[in-house]
């Protein structure tokens, strides 16, 4: 089934950086899981507000710049938060960024500066990531639906 962006997550993707949003564009056509942005360009008092709340750890948030989005998966119609299908998205976007040349970063997967670079899945690279931080003594900051450019 092919997906395509509501209105809606288009106006989201106003002022984001042109390439990052090919990238949306094309990920939503090769998907298996429905998804729309839910953020694109943040307002510095927005992005207080997330720090403030614990959902963000940076004032120096790329949304702030233009240089990074927020996705929402869909199952049935519903936003859900099942994190299996935020590895899917992020599969998307990794075969979106490969065929459109454009380096991108997931949330999902910090250590991995480049999501086109990654050998495996983007849930492979998650779990790497995971394994990483508690090798380090740290604990992981998971931002699945997050996604910039690198």
């Amino acid at each position: 089934m092919t997906y395509q962006l509501s209105d809606r997550s288009l106006e989201r993707l106003k002022g984001v950086d042109a390439d990052l949003v090919k990238v949306v564009k094309r990920a939503i056509e090769l998907t298996r899981v429905d998804f729309g942005v839910t953020e694109g360009i943040r307002t510095v008092a927005r992005q207080t507000e997330l720090v403030n709340s614990g959902a963000s750890k940076t004032m120096k948030s790329r949304h702030i710049t233009g240089e990074a989005v927020d996705l929402m998966a869909y199952l049935s119609g519903r936003a859900s938060w099942e994190f299996s299908l935020y590895d899917d998205i992020a599969d998307a976007m990794r075969e979106a960024a490969i065929e459109l040349q454009v380096r991108v970063l997931w949330g999902g997967a910090w250590h991995v500066d480049d999501i086109r670079a990654w050998p495996g899945t983007m849930e492979e690279a998650m779990n790497a990531y995971i394994d990483l931080r508690r090798s380090q003594g740290k604990r992981p900051f998971v931002d699945g639906p997050h996604f910039e450019i690198a």
